[in-house]
């Protein structure tokens, strides 16, 4: 199964922490040219320092502000001579823990913005590097909250609900210029940003955090988180020739979370 990348350009938004990390890591394995922005500075140093001697660039870029983004592909545009391979639209944020009726509408338009526009944003910029080079491959992160309804999740479900509607609508759009797009959906990740949410929903609900976990897990068919990594390796075979005749899929990564708590 023909995985390689060698030399193709990459860009993974977040990429320098958590999920994008990986993303990145297992591209750069695969040959491939990764540009990574992400809009922590703390993570984008510590990822420059992992990195170091790789075959990966980075910029501070916040992926909801339009100039922003217009700023990181015009430098990509002229330091890759206008080519790009693969889009990896992994930026998002986990937004508010809260009844709706308690969501302020600030919370509510930072992670559409960050979640839904952002992946538009960068999408808009990215279609024509693809289409010059002949085709390629969008990867949009949503979530099993985007398949599922996630209570006290209001804008994160709705916002990842609508990242697989920009993926199907993109699909049949981008598809004649041979341009694939798929959705990943991740389950309950291990990691730091795992336990905050899991903490946020124990408090919201008023039990103990290992309580939380546990019956968050008890909804999973594997009865156990899955890893970044799992998300990555799904995402490299979905933008390397052995996913070739793979567009317009949503694909979950979760061990068959059965419903969310």
């Amino acid at each position: 199964m023909e995985l390689n990348l060698q030399d193709q350009k990459v860009i993974v938004t977040a990429g320098a922490q958590g999920i994008g990390l990986a993303i990145t890591e297992t591209f750069i394995k695969a040959g491939a040219q990764v540009h990574v922005c992400d809009i922590n500075e703390a993570f984008l140093a510590d990822a420059r320092a992992r990195l170091a001697g790789a075959a990966v660039s980075f910029s501070r870029t916040d992926v909801a502000r339009p100039e922003e983004v217009d700023a990181m592909f015009s430098d990509l545009a002229s330091r890759w001579d206008g080519r790009l391979d693969v889009l990896v639209n992994n930026a998002g944020i986990a937004g508010p823990t809260l009844p709706v009726e308690d969501i302020a509408p600030a919370e509510w338009d930072q992670t559409i913005a960050i979640n839904l526009t952002g992946p538009f944003l960068c999408t808009r910029r990215a279609v024509p590097l693809l289409k010059s080079n002949g085709g390629g491959a969008i990867i949009n992160i949503s979530s099993v909250a985007g398949r599922l309804g996630f209570a006290l999740r209001t804008p994160y479900s709705a916002s990842k609900y609508g990242v697989i509607g920009l993926t199907e609508t993109w699909a049949i759009e981008l598809g004649p210029s041979n341009i694939r797009v798929n959705a990943v959906l991740p389950g309950i990740v291990e990691g730091p940003r795992q336990e905050r949410i899991v903490a946020a929903k124990a408090a919201a609900y008023g039990i103990e955090h290992e309580e939380m976990r546990a019956r968050l897990l008890s909804k999973v068919s594997l009865r156990r988180m899955v890893s970044a990594q799992d998300i990555a390796n799904q995402i490299l075979f979905l933008c390397s020739p052995a996913g070739a005749a793979i567009s317009g899929q949503s694909l979950s990564v979760c061990g068959n979370v059965e419903t969310l708590a």
